[in-house]
């Protein structure tokens, strides 16, 4: 058996494009985009919530007690005892509307200090206590 060689014009070299894998792309990019579009619109309308952030204010009636590192506590910026703080609690506490009293706690506190200004306040019929409180880092 021989093997013989003739040219061809079949062995030509194509410098035509061949599209055919574009279309085929193609046409599958708009399948994907006609399914995902509905889902992104929806049909039925809703009002949603709008975030904000409202600083909160300190109102000049709020009492804020602060206990630093060494468990001191202090009524605004004046140095106190834990006697002199129940009877300005009580005080307080009489007065209508009643007060928050707002406590600021350093972070090396001793919850001792803040045990006994919650206790203080409790005692004294105070109703609203809250702590103030550096928000976290982004």
């Amino acid at each position: 058996m021989a093997l013989s060689y003739r040219p061809t014009d079949d062995d030509a070299v194509l410098s035509d494009i061949n599209t055919t894998p574009l279309v085929d792309v193609m046409l599958v990019l708009l399948i994907i985009f006609l399914i995902t579009i509905p889902v992104v619109t929806t049909s039925i309308k809703v009002d949603l919530p709008k975030e904000s952030n409202a600083v909160r204010e300190t109102k000049p009636e709020n009492i804020v007690v602060s206990v630093d590192s060494q468990g001191a506590i202090f009524w605004y910026d004046t140095k106190i005892t834990s006697v002199d703080l129940g009877k300005r609690l009580s005080t307080v506490a009489s007065r209508t509307p009643q007060p928050e009293v707002q406590i600021r706690g350093d972070g090396k506190a001793d919850y001792k200090s803040i045990g006994q200004i919650v206790t203080a306040a409790r005692s004294a019929g105070i109703a609203k206590i809250g702590f103030i409180t550096e928000p976290a880092p982004k």
